[in-house]
């Protein structure tokens, strides 16, 4: 049996692929049919940034679905892998967007236009500095409500994603998610 996993959101970094960008036409083809999709260089902001605006959501989530197909066609045309016949393709939250494209289930065009226009909506459902994200390592799950629960009644701190065991990702107020890690350091329950 064989899977094929891809990233979300979070491990993008300026002149992420680069190396595969500078070799493979085929990722310069990908990175252009996605830069013609949106209307802008993607391309540039992936290769050289700023990180900024790499950041943006808007930018990010699209950016992450390009290099993962890249490598994706790289692995299948110039090293043979025989991936079309993976039992399973899955991806992290974002990543399964990533994953619906290598699986032939969604163009790489519609991909990107979607991943844009829900990074934006995303971007733009709590003003800027004002909404905060922190991921819980080594808690379970009713531990980590009881440590919600605790914080002041009208905060806004919830359990975003359940990721797997030991990794919980919490979202909300950004002060309020300072307050919790705090409080997670205080108990050493984070480092």
């Amino acid at each position: 049996m064989r899977a094929v996993l891809f990233p979300g959101q979070g491990s993008q970094f300026v002149g992420m692929a680069s190396d595969f960008y500078k070799k493979y036409e085929s990722v310069k083809k990908i990175f252009k049919v996605v830069d013609d999709t949106l209307g802008f260089s993607l391309s540039k902001i992936i290769l050289e940034g700023p990180e900024s605006e790499l950041k943006l959501t808007k930018n990010t989530q699209p950016a992450i679905m390009t290099v993962g197909v890249s490598i994706f066609n790289v692995l299948k045309e110039n090293f043979k892998f025989n991936l079309d016949k993976a039992n399973f393709f899955a991806g992290h939250s974002l990543g399964e967007y990533t994953a619906l494209v290598c699986s032939g289930s969604l163009t790489l065009e519609r991909a990107a236009y979607l991943l844009y226009e829900r990074g934006k909506s995303m971007q733009e459902a709590v003003p800027n500095g004002e909404g905060s994200m922190l991921a819980v390592l080594g808690m379970s799950m009713k531990e980590l409500e009881e440590e919600i629960n605790s914080l002041p009644k009208n905060a806004v701190c919830e359990i975003a994603n359940d990721n797997c065991d030991g990794q919980i990702v919490v979202s909300g107020q950004k002060k309020i998610v300072e307050i919790l890690n705090e409080n997670l350091k205080k108990k050493k329950k984070r480092e």
